[in-house]
C-alpha cells in the first residue's frame, strides 16, 4: 500500500468512526428517550406542537438567535414549558445576555433537569423540562450573580404566562 492510499484510507476510517460516534451521541442522549412523568408518542407530540417546537423540544434543535419574541419579554410572570405547561423560569431571573436567546440565571425549584451533552464535539450541560423531558437549551458558567449561571433557552420551548400584576 502506498502512502497516499494509506492516508486516504485512514482519513476515511477516522471520518466514518467520528460520524458514527456523533450520531450515536446525538440520538442516544435525546431527552425524549428518558422516563418522564408525561409520556407521549411521537405522533402525539407532533399533533400537539408546532414544527419548530417539536424540532427543539423533542429533537434538540436550536432556534435561530434573535428570532424569539420572548427575548424582549419584560412583564412579570413565568415562562412555562411549551410541551407540558410546567412553570420553569420566573421573569425575576431573566436577564439580557446579549446572545440572542432568552436567558435566566436560575430555574424554579424542581422545574428542570440537566444532563451532559457531548454533541458537536464539545461538552455542555443540556437543560430539559423535568416533567416531559423537552429540550430547552444549555447552561453555561458565564451568567450574572447570584448564581453565575446562564440558562440559554430556546424561546420556542417556552410559553409566557404573565402574572396578574403585569396584566392590569
Amino acid at each position: 500500500m502506498n502512502r497516499r492510499r494509506f492516508i486516504t484510507t485512514s482519513l476515511a476510517g477516522t471520518l466514518a468512526t467520528g460520524t458514527a460516534a456523533w450520531l450515536f451521541m446525538r440520538t442516544s442522549g435525546n431527552a425524549a428517550s428518558g422516563k418522564f412523568e408525561i409520556q407521549k408518542t411521537e405522533a402525539e407530540w407532533r399533533a400537539k406542537l408546532t414544527e419548530m417546537e417539536y424540532a427543539v423540544l423533542r429533537e434538540e434543535a436550536t432556534e435561530r438567535a434573535y428570532t424569539s419574541p420572548l427575548l424582549d419579554e419584560k412583564r412579570m410572570g413565568t415562562f412555562n414549558c411549551a410541551g407540558c405547561d410546567l412553570p420553569l423560569y420566573s421573569s425575576e431571573t431573566k436577564f439580557d445576555s446579549g446572545t440572542g436567546w432568552p436567558s435566566f440565571y436560575a430555574a424554579l425549584d424542581n422545574a428542570v433537569s440537566t444532563k451532559q451533552d457531548r454533541s458537536f464535539f464539545m461538552v455542555r450541560t443540556e437543560v430539559h423540562c423535568r416533567r416531559c423531558g423537552g429540550h430547552l437549551g444549555h447552561i453555561f458558567d458565564d451568567g450574572p450573580p447570584p448564581t453565575g449561571k446562564r440558562h440559554c433557552i430556546n424561546g420556542v420551548a417556552l410559553k409566557f404566562n404573565p402574572s396578574s400584576e403585569s396584566t392590569g
